[in-house]
């Protein structure tokens, strides 16, 4: 059985594959999307990636991911922006070597608060700073920048931005080409104000990537952990769900699950339950659009 046409498995879900065993579960699955990790390729090497990815038949949803410069400046953050850098490159042969639909995302962590910090606004101006340096050279590559607003419990370590709102007002200065945002359910399905916040990011054409998984309580003691697949949690998909399809966003359905269990099982397994999960919690409001269409 063929996975949903607009399913795209984000490669952090089977996180002990090997990029070229990703490759093979996914497309044995009937999968027709990846989202990938730059860590897999760089085990591999970039050229032999792009070759093996090209022959796998599959589309790019995103690449995860860069970001990380909340750092104030000094070599830290330029070694930091340098890597951005080469995460853009990476984004725009990945996407040129994928099937045809195949999206330049760069998916962006802003980063947490430098040790010692409590400087909560000086760290979200940084991540506008880095963004007003890296979009151009985003904007000459054809990739863009999507801005992923982390669960507020991360924003000491991981990202100083929390809401769909702060990550917008991020990217408006920016062409929405060039600068968009992530939707990722399991950060942002507690926001009050995100139903409203998706129609703005639908209407200003900033939608970037729709992620999904599913939260459940209580969290394991590592809460970057928690995550659960579709339906097994309380995540409201249908209204979500439903509120992207109505932005105009067309693109692939992206699942990312970090979970040592499901790590722990063989990564056809995880393929096939993902599909499963992902038919019987998503796909039932998703439209008729396809990703090589939008």
């Amino acid at each position: 059985m063929s996975a949903h046409p607009r399913l795209s498995m984000n490669v952090g879900t089977i996180k002990h594959a090997s990029f070229d065993e990703s490759l093979r579960v996914l497309t044995s699955a009937g999968y027709e999307s990846v989202g990938l990790w730059r860590e897999p390729i760089a085990e591999v090497g970039l050229k032999p990636a792009l070759k093996r990815f090209r022959a796998s038949g599959l589309r790019l949803s995103t690449l995860c991911r860069q970001g990380f410069f909340t750092m104030r400046e000094g070599p830290a953050r330029r070694a930091s922006i340098d890597e951005n850098r080469r995460a853009i490159e990476e984004t725009a042969a990945l996407a040129d070597a994928g099937a045809t639909g195949s999206r330049a995302v760069l998916v962006l962590v802003a980063g947490g608060l430098p040790e010692g910090s409590n400087d909560l606004l000086g760290a979200r101006a940084r991540v506008a700073d880095a963004l007003e340096e890296l979009a151009p050279e985003a904007s000459a590559a054809g990739v863009t920048l999507a801005i992923e607003p982390l669960h507020p419990m991360y924003a000491s370590d991981r990202a100083v931005v929390s809401t769909l709102k702060q990550a917008l007002d991020l990217a408006a200065p920016f062409d929405a080409a060039t600068v968009g945002v992530t939707v990722d359910t399991f950060h942002i399905w507690w926001d009050p104000e995100v139903l409203p916040q998706i129609a703005r990011a639908g209407a200003e054409g900033r939608i970037a990537s729709y992620q999904v998984c599913d939260w459940k309580t209580p969290l394991p003691a590592d809460v970057l952990l928690g995550r659960h697949q579709p339906g097994d949690g309380v995540i409201d998909f249908a209204s979500l769900t439903s509120a992207v399809e109505a932005s105009g966003y067309a693109g692939d359905v992206e699942v990312e699950i970090f979970n040592q269990q499901i790590w722990d099982a063989p990564s056809d397994e995880t393929a096939r339950r993902t599909a499963a999960a992902f038919a019987a919690a998503v796909a039932p409001h998703l439209g008729e659009a396809r990703a090589d269409a939008a």
